[in-house]
């Protein structure tokens, strides 16, 4: 009787424990979010993905628009095909220009918009984006965005995140960037290869390790019953 009322009260914790889960992550997926497919390092280039939920269960979400932070412009942003959906890039002109491999750019990507497809009640979309060079003076970039329902409802989705301070009902995708890697080419540390290098070598050594445990082994119980036949055969001689 204990052990079925623990049972009970387990599967009763476990379901409490889901559907909090469920509810708070219902909650952070509501919003309009970007995401960086592997790292965003400073000085380098991303993939990134925004994600769009549509919120309305009487209406689709037929419209995105993104704009990119004029303080921080990217020299480079190319968006990948969504199927179903246009695409539009709008350049405007720097008030300072940018020196990319030496060569000077007077203008840069400051809005991208999805048109024509639509995203259905009770789901999302993810809008890939091709960024860089990424900011090495900032730790974050703010991306405001706008996202409209064919009933022509709006929802901008533009307040910046303050430190310290409570998450705004709008917030705006905010992409955290992490640091430089080494070398232009993204190099991993010394430190770090070295690490790299040594985890093959150790896994290895415990491979052969257990190997030789598991070959012990055998060969100690092959052993016993080979004495346990000698032993039983030298009975059945005598008798």
């Amino acid at each position: 009787m204990n052990a079925a009322r623990s049972r009970t009260r387990v599967a009763l914790v476990g379901s409490v424990a889901a559907g909090s889960v469920l509810l708070l992550s219902g909650t952070a997926f509501a919003h309009v979010t970007v995401q960086p497919e592997g790292a965003a390092a400073k000085g380098g280039y991303a993939v990134v993905d925004f994600k769009v939920p549509n919120e309305r269960d009487n209406a689709k979400t037929v419209k995105v628009e993104v704009n990119l932070p004029t303080d921080h412009p990217l020299a480079s942003v190319m968006p990948q095909p969504v199927p179903g959906w246009n695409v539009e890039v709008t350049k405007s002109k720097l008030d300072k220009p940018l020196t990319v491999h030496g060569k000077q750019i007077n203008e840069a990507v400051t809005k991208v918009t999805w048109s024509g497809g639509s995203i259905e009640a009770g789901q999302f979309q993810k809008f890939p984006l091709s960024i860089g060079s990424l900011p090495t003076d900032t730790d974050q970039l703010v991306f405001k965005a706008l996202q409209t329902y064919d009933n022509n409802e709006v929802v901008r989705w533009i307040q910046e995140p303050q430190s310290g301070a409570a998450e705004p009902a709008n917030p705006a995708p905010t992409l955290k960037l992490t640091a430089a890697a080494a070398g232009h080419g993204g190099t991993a540390p010394a430190a770090d290869k070295d690490a790299a290098a040594a985890k093959p070598e150790a896994s290895s050594s415990s491979n052969t390790d257990t190997t030789a445990r598991v070959l012990g082994g055998v060969g100690i119980a092959v052993g016993i019953a080979g004495v346990a036949f000698g032993v039983f055969a030298g009975r059945r001689r005598t008798a």
